[in-house]
């Protein structure tokens, strides 16, 4: 057996569009604190600058959150980093994946993005999520050519009991 491999090291981050996705809510809610802070005459109008800043604060966190996440795939892994205080890293077994799926949410459709959920056999991680992928990338092509081959070359073979 060659140790050469036929695939190349995929990174995968997730589109900025993710981001503003999934924090909109609080993005919207901190732009109005900060507008009525600006707007307001009365002597408490201070009283609306502490929770615009508490979620500056939070938004900030989690952009930074956001932005460390990465999915490298490798000939034979999935590898998922993530993590801000604590940098985690986790593996996927190639070999383990058993099936796929691509999602979009309507802000996902208006944004031009998809999540790619990928469900394996491995009981640390038997689902892992792709948020924030552009919605023209064929990652779940790639992935499931390497998925293939990891199989062939472990001689693992899907029985399944269907009629």
């Amino acid at each position: 057996m060659s140790n050469e491999t036929p695939f190349i090291k995929l990174s995968i981050r997730p589109c900025w569009r993710q981001f503003v996705i999934e924090q909109l809510l609080w993005m919207i809610l901190g732009l109005a604190l900060i507008a009525a802070h600006m707007m307001t005459s009365f002597k408490l109008h201070d009283v609306l600058l502490i929770p615009a800043l508490l979620i500056v604060t939070y938004l900030i966190f989690q952009a930074i959150s956001f932005f460390r996440i990465r999915y490298i795939v490798t000939s034979e892994q999935i590898i998922y980093l993530h993590g801000v205080l604590m940098h985690q890293t986790d593996y996927m077994e190639l070999y383990r994946v058993v099936d796929y799926q691509q999602h979009r949410s309507l802000l996902q459709q208006l944004t031009g993005t998809k999540t790619i959920t990928i469900m394996s056999g491995d009981r640390n991680m038997p689902n892992l999520d792709i948020i924030g992928v552009e919605k023209d990338e064929e990652v779940v092509q790639e992935i499931r050519k390497r998925v293939e081959f990891n199989k062939k070359m472990k001689s693992i073979y899907e029985i399944t009991n269907r009629m």
